[in-house]
């Protein structure tokens, strides 16, 4: 199933996506029924009770009334989950490859690929704080000429644990989401000789954007292999699948949670599927551009960008 947050009647509400711009209020469904409310207060209390919120969460859809039925045009969608902690990884070499190229253009110094790259995941911990929903506005930061999009699939950690292998891995995840690392390339590009890795080239609010559904781990086979496009209002900018990852999430896990524990909520991004960002084509963004990143099974996460 595809499950969101929306903000509705000022209040944040855990949501089945029925389709045709429809959605299932799950806790409201849940008060209807008779049946335990708490689990779908919100989004990470799904995540810890998963086995039982997904169960009553499939009646609650089987058995759907329009009293627990809310309408796209009157809501607005929220991140579907604040992440926990939020790492991002950068394992598509296509993106590495094109994204090199560009930068030698740029700054006139020389990318090569380190050994290490192909060795092991690399990945840094983001802003957690700075997501926003489907739909909502990007605020363009006020040291930066030079904005870009990324197309990104995520997923969300749904157990905790620690030195978790690889083929235990799948099942420490909750679902699969849009993963938006909008990304200042002039600031990153100053930024990343001092080699501790991005700053303000990722970190300003609105820079962050997941959505907007949540598809349950049970509706994709792992390791993912998802066609993935962006276009940029209305044309194809590019896109890939995420199976060209050369490391999948089986051992971005494994990796990440030797000798640290990973939480439930939190959200763990692929990196850019090749062609996946306006710098590996030579392409910026405008301001009041909309972009619209895609993956299949989960939707189209929406958003535009605008300078204040």
């Amino acid at each position: 199933m595809r499950l969101g947050t929306v903000r509705y009647d000022t209040r944040d509400r855990v949501v089945a996506d029925l389709g045709e711009g429809k959605m299932l209020d799950l806790h409201l469904a849940a008060e209807h029924a008779n049946e335990n409310a708490a689990l779908f207060v919100d989004m990470l209390s799904v995540i810890y009770n998963s086995d039982a919120a997904l169960d009553l969460a499939g009646s609650l859809i089987a058995n759907s009334t329009n009293a627990a039925i809310l309408l796209e045009e009157d809501i607005t969608f929220c991140p579907p989950i604040l992440p926990v902690q939020y790492r991002d990884c950068l394992v598509f070499e296509t993106h590495l490859k094109n994204s090199f190229a560009r930068a030698e253009k740029m700054t006139g110094r020389p990318f090569m690929i380190p050994p290490v790259w192909y060795d092991q995941p690399i990945y840094y911990k983001g802003n957690r704080m700075s997501f926003i929903g489907h739909g909502a506005d990007v605020i363009w930061p006020s040291y930066a000429a030079h904005l870009d999009v990324e197309l990104e699939l995520a997923i969300i950690i749904g157990k905790k644990g620690k030195d978790i292998s690889a083929a235990d891995a799948p099942g420490y995840i909750f679902g699969y989401s849009i993963l938006n690392d909008v990304s200042a390339r002039d600031a990153q590009m100053i930024e990343m000789p001092g080699q501790l890795g991005p700053a303000k080239g990722k970190d300003f609010d609105t820079g962050n954007i997941l959505g907007p559904w949540i598809t349950t781990a049970d509706e994709i086979a792992h390791p993912a292999s998802l066609a993935m496009e962006l276009t940029v209002n209305g044309e194809r900018w590019g896109g890939g699948n995420s199976s060209e990852m050369h490391h999948d999430f089986g051992r971005i896990i494994e990796h990440i949670s030797a000798s640290e524990t990973l939480y439930p909520g939190e959200v763990i991004g692929s990196g850019t599927v090749g062609t996946g960002c306006g710098l590996e084509l030579g392409k910026q963004l405008q301001d009041a551009d909309r972009f619209e990143l895609t993956i299949e099974k989960i939707g189209t996460l929406s958003n535009r960008i605008v300078k204040p």
